[in-house]
Protein backbone atom coordinates (compact mmCIF):
# COMPACT_ATOMS: atom_id res chain seq x y z
CA UNK A 1 0.00 0.00 0.00
CA UNK A 2 1.33 3.55 -0.87
CA UNK A 3 -0.84 5.70 0.58
CA UNK A 4 0.36 7.50 3.03
CA UNK A 5 -3.35 9.04 4.20
CA UNK A 6 -4.34 5.69 4.57
CA UNK A 7 -1.78 3.60 6.66
CA UNK A 8 -1.88 6.69 8.87
CA UNK A 9 -5.75 5.83 9.16
CA UNK A 10 -5.41 1.99 9.64
CA UNK A 11 -2.84 2.73 11.62
CA UNK A 12 -4.97 5.24 14.26
CA UNK A 13 -7.44 2.75 14.08
CA UNK A 14 -5.85 -0.44 15.07
CA UNK A 15 -4.47 1.34 18.55
CA UNK A 16 -7.77 2.78 19.14
CA UNK A 17 -9.17 -0.52 19.06
CA UNK A 18 -6.15 -2.64 20.05
CA UNK A 19 -8.13 -5.65 18.08
CA UNK A 20 -7.36 -6.93 13.99
CA UNK A 21 -11.10 -7.42 14.11
CA UNK A 22 -12.76 -4.56 15.64
CA UNK A 23 -10.55 -2.53 13.94
CA UNK A 24 -11.10 -3.75 10.05
CA UNK A 25 -14.98 -4.06 11.17
CA UNK A 26 -14.46 0.45 11.63
CA UNK A 27 -12.64 0.33 8.63
CA UNK A 28 -15.29 -1.31 6.25
CA UNK A 29 -12.62 -4.01 5.41
CA UNK A 30 -11.65 -7.64 6.39
CA UNK A 31 -9.46 -8.66 8.77
CA UNK A 32 -7.26 -10.92 6.86
CA UNK A 33 -6.72 -7.80 4.38
CA UNK A 34 -5.93 -5.64 7.11
CA UNK A 35 -3.86 -8.10 9.02
CA UNK A 36 -1.83 -8.53 6.00
CA UNK A 37 -1.58 -5.18 4.87
CA UNK A 38 0.18 -3.74 8.19
CA UNK A 39 2.53 -7.83 7.59
CA UNK A 40 3.52 -6.61 4.30
CA UNK A 41 4.42 -2.76 5.22
CA UNK A 42 6.55 -4.47 7.89
CA UNK A 43 8.33 -6.41 5.49
CA UNK A 44 8.81 -4.14 3.20
CA UNK A 45 10.55 -1.98 6.14
CA UNK A 46 12.06 -4.88 7.56
CA UNK A 47 11.64 -4.05 11.24
CA UNK A 48 7.99 -4.75 13.18
CA UNK A 49 6.42 -1.22 13.23
CA UNK A 50 3.47 -2.20 16.01
CA UNK A 51 3.51 -4.04 19.51
CA UNK A 52 0.66 -6.16 19.68
CA UNK A 53 0.08 -6.80 23.41
CA UNK A 54 -2.88 -4.93 24.60
CA UNK A 55 -3.17 -2.43 24.31
CA UNK A 56 -1.60 -1.96 20.74
CA UNK A 57 1.48 0.39 20.44
CA UNK A 58 3.70 1.92 18.16
CA UNK A 59 7.58 -0.04 18.58
CA UNK A 60 10.29 2.88 18.56
CA UNK A 61 10.95 2.41 14.53
CA UNK A 62 6.76 2.69 14.27
CA UNK A 63 6.67 6.16 15.74
CA UNK A 64 9.57 6.86 13.25
CA UNK A 65 7.63 5.83 10.31
CA UNK A 66 4.19 7.04 11.51
CA UNK A 67 5.85 10.52 11.89
CA UNK A 68 7.02 10.21 8.36
CA UNK A 69 3.53 8.89 7.44
CA UNK A 70 2.51 12.46 8.65
CA UNK A 71 4.52 14.36 6.51
CA UNK A 72 4.20 12.93 3.59
CA UNK A 73 0.24 13.60 4.19
CA UNK A 74 1.39 17.16 5.34
CA UNK A 75 3.45 17.78 2.42
CA UNK A 76 0.89 16.36 -0.19
CA UNK A 77 -2.04 18.49 1.57
CA UNK A 78 0.10 21.97 1.31
CA UNK A 79 0.51 20.90 -2.89
CA UNK A 80 -2.90 20.26 -3.24
CA UNK A 81 -3.66 23.42 -1.70
CA UNK A 82 -1.17 25.35 -3.17
CA UNK A 83 -2.46 23.87 -6.69
CA UNK A 84 -6.19 24.70 -5.85
CA UNK A 85 -6.05 28.63 -6.32
CA UNK A 86 -4.70 27.51 -10.35
CA UNK A 87 -7.16 24.64 -11.10
CA UNK A 88 -9.87 26.27 -8.93
CA UNK A 89 -9.28 29.84 -8.68
CA UNK A 90 -12.59 30.66 -7.16
CA UNK A 91 -12.54 27.18 -4.88
CA UNK A 92 -11.61 27.40 -0.96
CA UNK A 93 -10.56 24.06 0.65
CA UNK A 94 -11.29 24.25 4.34
CA UNK A 95 -9.82 21.37 6.52
CA UNK A 96 -11.58 19.81 9.11
CA UNK A 97 -10.29 17.81 12.02
CA UNK A 98 -12.50 16.00 14.58
CA UNK A 99 -12.84 13.08 16.91
CA UNK A 100 -15.15 10.26 14.79
CA UNK A 101 -17.76 9.85 18.01
CA UNK A 102 -18.48 13.80 18.20
CA UNK A 103 -18.23 14.12 14.33
CA UNK A 104 -20.89 11.52 13.62
CA UNK A 105 -23.54 14.22 15.74
CA UNK A 106 -21.87 17.48 14.78
CA UNK A 107 -20.93 17.10 11.46
CA UNK A 108 -23.83 16.72 9.90
CA UNK A 109 -25.63 19.54 11.69
CA UNK A 110 -22.91 22.16 10.76
CA UNK A 111 -22.27 21.33 7.08
CA UNK A 112 -25.91 20.31 5.96
CA UNK A 113 -26.70 23.69 5.26
CA UNK A 114 -22.99 25.49 5.00
CA UNK A 115 -22.01 23.11 1.96
CA UNK A 116 -25.52 24.29 0.49
CA UNK A 117 -25.00 28.29 1.22
CA UNK A 118 -21.34 27.93 -0.03
CA UNK A 119 -21.24 26.10 -3.30
CA UNK A 120 -17.79 27.52 -3.66
CA UNK A 121 -16.17 25.68 -0.17
CA UNK A 122 -15.37 21.93 -0.14
CA UNK A 123 -14.44 20.16 3.16
CA UNK A 124 -11.65 17.57 4.13
CA UNK A 125 -12.58 15.71 7.03
CA UNK A 126 -9.99 14.03 9.26
CA UNK A 127 -10.85 12.12 12.21
CA UNK A 128 -8.22 11.40 15.01
CA UNK A 129 -7.84 11.52 18.66
CA UNK A 130 -7.48 14.92 20.51
CA UNK A 131 -4.13 15.30 20.55
CA UNK A 132 -3.36 14.75 17.10
CA UNK A 133 -6.43 17.21 16.12
CA UNK A 134 -4.22 19.78 17.96
CA UNK A 135 -1.13 18.93 16.84
CA UNK A 136 -2.08 19.16 12.96
CA UNK A 137 -4.39 22.18 14.45
CA UNK A 138 -0.91 24.09 15.18
CA UNK A 139 1.27 22.78 12.50
CA UNK A 140 -1.18 24.55 10.54
CA UNK A 141 -2.17 21.21 8.46
CA UNK A 142 -5.39 21.96 9.48
CA UNK A 143 -7.60 24.65 9.54
CA UNK A 144 -10.09 24.18 12.37
CA UNK A 145 -11.13 21.79 15.10
CA UNK A 146 -13.73 20.13 16.02
CA UNK A 147 -13.93 19.78 19.76
CA UNK A 148 -15.59 19.14 23.38
CA UNK A 149 -14.09 20.37 26.47
CA UNK A 150 -12.34 23.53 25.63
CA UNK A 151 -10.16 24.07 29.10
CA UNK A 152 -8.32 21.39 28.08
CA UNK A 153 -7.03 22.73 25.11
CA UNK A 154 -3.09 23.28 24.39
CA UNK A 155 -1.91 27.21 24.34
CA UNK A 156 -2.06 28.94 20.91
CA UNK A 157 -5.50 27.65 20.31
CA UNK A 158 -8.45 29.97 20.13
CA UNK A 159 -11.91 28.04 20.73
CA UNK A 160 -15.16 29.71 19.53
CA UNK A 161 -17.35 27.89 22.01
CA UNK A 162 -21.52 26.76 21.13
CA UNK A 163 -24.03 24.66 22.77
CA UNK A 164 -23.10 21.56 25.49
CA UNK A 165 -24.93 18.03 25.89
CA UNK A 166 -26.41 16.06 28.80
CA UNK A 167 -24.42 13.51 30.33
CA UNK A 168 -26.34 10.15 31.31
CA UNK A 169 -24.97 7.59 33.86
CA UNK A 170 -25.93 4.25 31.49
CA UNK A 171 -27.84 1.90 33.86
CA UNK A 172 -28.06 -1.72 32.26
CA UNK A 173 -31.13 -4.39 32.46
CA UNK A 174 -28.38 -6.51 34.24
CA UNK A 175 -27.85 -4.61 36.75
CA UNK A 176 -29.42 -4.07 40.49
CA UNK A 177 -30.65 -0.62 40.12
CA UNK A 178 -32.41 -1.11 36.62
CA UNK A 179 -35.88 -0.08 36.81
CA UNK A 180 -37.75 -2.35 34.28
CA UNK A 181 -40.79 0.21 32.09
CA UNK A 182 -38.47 3.11 32.48
CA UNK A 183 -36.01 4.93 29.70
CA UNK A 184 -35.29 8.30 31.56
CA UNK A 185 -35.10 8.37 34.89
CA UNK A 186 -35.48 11.68 37.40
CA UNK A 187 -32.41 13.35 38.20
CA UNK A 188 -32.81 12.49 42.11
CA UNK A 189 -33.82 8.76 41.96
CA UNK A 190 -30.75 6.98 42.55
CA UNK A 191 -27.62 7.74 44.47
CA UNK A 192 -24.80 8.45 42.07
CA UNK A 193 -22.07 7.44 44.57
CA UNK A 194 -23.71 4.18 44.90
CA UNK A 195 -24.03 3.52 41.49
CA UNK A 196 -20.21 4.34 40.78
CA UNK A 197 -19.56 1.94 43.52
CA UNK A 198 -20.83 -0.66 40.78
CA UNK A 199 -19.08 -2.60 37.98
CA UNK A 200 -17.61 0.31 35.74
CA UNK A 201 -16.46 0.84 32.09
CA UNK A 202 -14.84 3.77 30.85
CA UNK A 203 -13.27 5.68 28.32
CA UNK A 204 -9.08 5.64 29.12
CA UNK A 205 -7.61 8.25 30.99
CA UNK A 206 -6.37 10.57 28.33
CA UNK A 207 -10.19 11.37 27.32
CA UNK A 208 -12.16 14.36 28.21
CA UNK A 209 -14.90 12.92 29.78
CA UNK A 210 -12.92 10.59 31.99
CA UNK A 211 -10.76 13.30 33.91
CA UNK A 212 -13.94 14.35 34.76
CA UNK A 213 -15.28 11.10 36.08
CA UNK A 214 -11.98 10.66 38.06
CA UNK A 215 -13.11 14.22 39.48
CA UNK A 216 -16.33 12.54 40.42
CA UNK A 217 -14.66 9.22 42.20
CA UNK A 218 -12.48 11.63 44.33
CA UNK A 219 -15.33 14.01 45.44
CA UNK A 220 -17.11 10.73 46.59
CA UNK A 221 -13.93 8.94 47.76
CA UNK A 222 -14.70 6.14 45.47
CA UNK A 223 -12.15 3.15 44.69
CA UNK A 224 -13.67 2.52 41.33
CA UNK A 225 -14.11 -1.25 40.09
CA UNK A 226 -13.09 -0.74 36.50
CA UNK A 227 -13.70 -3.50 35.04
CA UNK A 228 -12.93 -2.09 31.17
CA UNK A 229 -11.76 0.52 28.95
CA UNK A 230 -11.67 1.82 25.95
CA UNK A 231 -10.29 4.57 23.58
CA UNK A 232 -13.65 4.68 22.68
CA UNK A 233 -16.89 6.34 24.07
CA UNK A 234 -19.17 4.39 21.90
CA UNK A 235 -17.58 1.42 22.58
CA UNK A 236 -17.74 1.96 26.09
CA UNK A 237 -21.42 2.79 25.47
CA UNK A 238 -21.72 -0.33 23.59
CA UNK A 239 -20.36 -2.79 26.08
CA UNK A 240 -22.20 -1.34 29.11
CA UNK A 241 -25.55 -1.26 27.12
CA UNK A 242 -24.82 -4.83 26.49
CA UNK A 243 -24.62 -5.77 30.52
CA UNK A 244 -20.96 -5.74 31.24
CA UNK A 245 -21.07 -2.97 33.34
CA UNK A 246 -22.00 1.11 34.03
CA UNK A 247 -20.97 3.65 32.20
CA UNK A 248 -21.64 7.61 31.55
CA UNK A 249 -22.04 8.86 27.96
CA UNK A 250 -23.52 11.95 26.10
CA UNK A 251 -26.91 12.32 24.69
CA UNK A 252 -25.78 12.60 20.87
CA UNK A 253 -24.48 9.01 21.30
CA UNK A 254 -27.42 7.78 23.84
CA UNK A 255 -30.30 9.03 21.11
CA UNK A 256 -29.62 5.73 19.01
CA UNK A 257 -30.53 3.58 21.83
CA UNK A 258 -33.84 4.80 22.95
CA UNK A 259 -36.09 1.53 22.20
CA UNK A 260 -32.91 -0.75 24.08
CA UNK A 261 -34.40 -1.60 27.46
CA UNK A 262 -31.35 0.26 29.42
CA UNK A 263 -32.17 3.50 32.60
CA UNK A 264 -30.44 6.70 31.89
CA UNK A 265 -29.78 9.17 34.48
CA UNK A 266 -29.05 12.89 33.52
CA UNK A 267 -26.38 14.28 35.42
CA UNK A 268 -26.03 18.09 36.46
CA UNK A 269 -24.09 20.17 34.15
CA UNK A 270 -22.07 21.07 37.75
CA UNK A 271 -20.66 17.49 37.87
CA UNK A 272 -19.90 16.99 34.53
CA UNK A 273 -19.48 19.86 31.76
CA UNK A 274 -19.18 19.25 27.87
CA UNK A 275 -18.88 22.50 25.39
CA UNK A 276 -19.07 22.31 22.18
CA UNK A 277 -16.24 24.83 20.18
CA UNK A 278 -14.63 25.06 16.91
CA UNK A 279 -11.31 26.31 16.97
CA UNK A 280 -8.47 27.48 15.03
CA UNK A 281 -4.90 28.33 15.58
CA UNK A 282 -4.56 31.75 17.57
CA UNK A 283 -3.07 34.67 15.56
CA UNK A 284 -3.15 32.75 12.18
CA UNK A 285 -4.64 34.84 9.45
CA UNK A 286 -8.54 33.37 8.88
CA UNK A 287 -9.78 33.49 5.09
CA UNK A 288 -13.12 33.86 4.04
CA UNK A 289 -14.42 30.70 4.20
CA UNK A 290 -13.12 29.95 7.73
CA UNK A 291 -14.83 33.26 8.70
CA UNK A 292 -18.16 31.88 7.06
CA UNK A 293 -17.76 28.24 9.10
CA UNK A 294 -17.31 30.04 12.45
CA UNK A 295 -20.25 32.48 11.76
CA UNK A 296 -22.17 29.77 10.97
CA UNK A 297 -20.91 27.31 14.03
CA UNK A 298 -22.14 30.22 16.56
CA UNK A 299 -25.65 30.06 15.23
CA UNK A 300 -26.26 26.80 15.51
CA UNK A 301 -28.48 25.18 18.38
CA UNK A 302 -26.28 22.28 19.87
CA UNK A 303 -27.78 22.22 23.06
CA UNK A 304 -28.08 18.45 22.73
CA UNK A 305 -30.26 16.63 25.41
CA UNK A 306 -32.77 13.64 25.39
CA UNK A 307 -36.33 14.50 26.30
Amino acid sequence: MNDPETVLHYLDVLLKESNFTKAARELYISQPYLTQTLKRIEKKLGVQILNRNIPFSLTEAGTKYYKYLEKSVSRKNKLEQDLLKYSHPDREIIKITVLESLGTFLLPTLLHSFLKENSNISIQIIECSPRRSENLLLSEEVDCYLGQTPKSLSKGILPYLNGSETYYVVIPQSSPYFTPGKFILPQDSLSLKELLKEPLILSTGGSAIRHQVNGLLQKYKITPNIILESKSVLTATGLSINGLGITISSASILKRYNQVPINLLPLESNLISINYFLAVKANRKLTPGLKKLISHFNKLNLNEDIK
